[in-house]
């Protein structure tokens, strides 16, 4: 399925106290059924065996060569040096975390489906997260979608596609030509960097897990979880691309929705009592986005919420009463 000669793919590791993880990550690159591959691991300062066990692989194959980065920087921010090592020799650039691992087939279907249609700079597939198949929604069997079409259905609230930092494969004159790949002040910044460069080209997507990740009490989704960053992130995004990519009148219909779901969202949360970092989170993030929290507004969707509630139980009631 590949043309010839076989293009060099970058796979790329950052790593930081890894050691439980480490080898099967490695060992999940090794296995793969596509031969033309680099794989740079960079260590951020680790203090176990992280390094020692990347070196004992590295020894084995020349493919495999680990940098020991220094000073030790903020876990995005490792991700950002890590992609400035992407070889300028390699056509496809591919990012595989050290707590997570790829199928065999990985590269071999993302690479085949990516010489097919030379207008695909990013290529998703479906992938496990902690047992689950994550980033489904893309009907079968449609492999590639124009770039400006796949970003307009996910911001008028269709399925999220684009996957994680190790479910994608970029092409690398996109990774290169951006620099810090990822904007290291948004834990979402995975979502945004393909907003911003499917301007320029085209998604493909192969219908096959190919990728696994787990969620780790200490890791960014646990924290972003707790907060609920996606909630902002829905709404930054929307207001960040939503005038390239969408018609005035949808941009406005949906900031409607966004907004109208956000106070129901923080509505919920105000009855689970949530603390006071949450609610300093969240009213920092609407003033940056050019919004001042309201309570008036809050206060009228809870309203809206306790009048429904009071309603539904009356008409079961109603129901009861009358046998129907």
């Amino acid at each position: 399925m590949i043309r010839e000669p076989m293009p060099l793919v970058s796979v790329l590791t950052p790593a930081y106290n890894e050691e439980k993880y480490i080898s099967e990550c490695i060992e999940s690159v090794l296995a793969q059924t596509y031969p033309n591959w680099e794989y740079v691991i960079v260590d951020n300062c680790s203090t176990d065996k992280t390094v020692e066990i990347a070196r004992s692989y590295a020894a084995k194959d020349p493919r495999i060569s680990i940098i020991d980065a220094k000073p030790f920087v903020p876990a995005m921010a490792n991700i950002n040096r890590t992609f400035r090592q992407v070889s300028k020799r390699s056509k496809y650039c591919k990012m595989v975390l050290a707590d997570d691992w790829i199928f065999p087939e990985c590269l071999e279907r993302m690479v085949a489906l990516a010489e097919e249609n030379p207008s695909v700079g990013i290529v998703g597939a479906y992938g496990l997260l902690d047992g689950r198949v994550e980033w489904v929604g893309l009907p079968y069997p449609s492999t590639v979608v124009l770039g400006r079409e796949a970003c307009r259905q996910r911001l008028l609230g269709g399925p999220y596609v684009f996957g994680s930092s190790t479910s994608v494969l970029f092409r690398s004159d996109l990774v290169r030509n951006r620099d810090p790949f990822y904007d290291e002040s948004n834990v979402h910044a995975d979502s945004t960097a393909c907003l911003d460069l499917l301007k320029q080209c085209d998604f493909g997507f192969v219908h096959q897990v190919l990728s696994f990740s787990r969620e780790r009490p200490a890791s960014l989704v646990k924290a972003s979880l707790e907060l609920n960053t996606v909630a902002h992130n829905i709404l930054h995004e929307l207001i960040a691309y939503g005038p390239f990519y969408l018609t005035p009148e949808e941009f406005q219909d949906r900031l409607k929705i966004t907004v109208s779901n956000y106070y129901r969202f923080l509505t919920t949360s105000l009855l689970q009592r949530r603390e006071k970092k949450f609610w300093d989170y969240h009213k920092a993030m609407m003033k940056q986005e050019g919004m001042e929290f309201s309570y008036a507004r809050l206060v009228y969707s809870l309203w809206e919420r306790l009048l429904g509630k009071f309603s539904h139980l009356r008409e079961i009631r109603k129901r009861r009463y009358w046998g129907i």
